[in-house]
């Protein structure tokens, strides 16, 4: 089948499962829930930065694509949000980010201890609940995402030279910080109502993963900051190295490549700077590059849906194919 090309809402993707998503959130405070005030207080503000639970929300479709939803399907998807956030949270403090979604970090309001305890804490509390399930594929599963998460954060802080980074270093990142964990969602939405399609369902959650981060990394080059009009290029700020300019890296010309040498050389790059090598990134097709890369990431995520019971749920999942890689942030 072909991908959409209207871009859906992440409202619409999500309408078939958005009492069930309220009971996630339920699920969600009952969780981490604390009678230890300074937790509490992290906690609280941690629920209002929450994102917008794309995750929690594919754990529910791949759930009720069989049309037998099962409770615990809820709880999971509690769980994997739960993890999602705990991963945010830890990596705002080890690139002491100061913000997250507009407001400020845990690492900002508080502290790198406070932001590193709190990280554990959601995960140690997702831990206690799919112990509680009593099921053990749940815990493989999510044990194995999050080992994935936590390897692809150290390989990333442990490459010395951020211009070396190659095509397979990327990918081999991507899929260990984003597309590892879309994919255990499905996977466990999988085993809760649809465990016959398990394996695909796991495929369409990791290329859905490629697809989302390729699309997220090429926003940097693209999207407005809202007071300046031009890309907001917080990668290239913090020095990370994505696909856009890994692809051009190669044939650049020399006072192209000056331009870049002389921003990842510069601890605080200045707008002018980012601005000048995300024109060269664009000069050369970076961002062409980088879409098509996307694209076919996501042509793969439609291909595992195929001969899956058609429904409302699946109608969701393929919408979430267009969302992951047409969305504006």
């Amino acid at each position: 089948m072909s991908v959409r090309t209207a871009v859906p809402h992440l409202a619409d993707i999500q309408a078939p499962i958005r009492e069930r998503l309220d009971a996630v959130v339920d699920e969600i405070r009952r969780i981490v829930v604390s009678d230890f005030a300074p937790v509490e207080t992290v906690n609280e503000y941690l629920m209002k930065i929450r994102g917008k639970l794309f995750r929690p929300g594919l754990v529910l479709l791949c759930d009720e694509l069989e049309g037998r939803p099962s409770p615990q399907a809820e709880t999971l998807a509690a769980i994997v949000e739960l993890v999602h956030l705990a991963t945010l949270v830890h990596d705002d403090a080890v690139d002491h980010s100061v913000l997250r979604r507009g407001m400020p970090t845990v690492n900002a309001l508080w502290s790198h201890q406070v932001a590193i305890i709190m990280g554990d804490y959601l995960y140690t509390r997702s831990l206690m609940e799919i112990t509680r399930l009593g099921r053990i594929e749940p815990i493989q599963v999510l044990a194995n995402a999050a080992n994935d998460m936590t390897v692809g954060e150290m390989r990333q802080l442990s490459s010395h030279d951020a211009l070396d980074f190659s095509h397979d270093d990327y990918y081999r990142l991507i899929d260990a910080k984003t597309a590892s964990l879309m994919a255990a969602a499905c996977e466990l939405g999988a085993i809760t109502g649809a465990p016959r399609f398990r394996a695909q369902l796991k495929t369409f959650g990791r290329e859905l993963g490629l697809a989302f981060q390729i699309a997220d990394d090429l926003l940097d080059y693209t999207a407005d900051s809202a007071v300046t009009g031009k890309p907001t290029g917080l990668d290239l700020r913090e020095h990370k190295v994505t696909l856009p300019l890994i692809a051009v890296l190669p044939n650049l010309s020399r006072a192209e490549r000056a331009k870049v040498n002389a921003l990842f050389a510069d601890p605080e790059p200045d707008d002018e700077s980012i601005a000048g090598v995300v024109e060269v990134v664009r000069g050369r097709g970076g961002l062409e590059y980088a879409r098509e890369a996307a694209m076919a990431c996501a042509g793969r995520a439609a291909e595992a849906l195929e001969g899956l019971p058609e429904g409302p749920a699946l109608d969701a999942l393929r919408d979430g194919i267009v969302y992951a890689v047409e969305r504006q942030r």
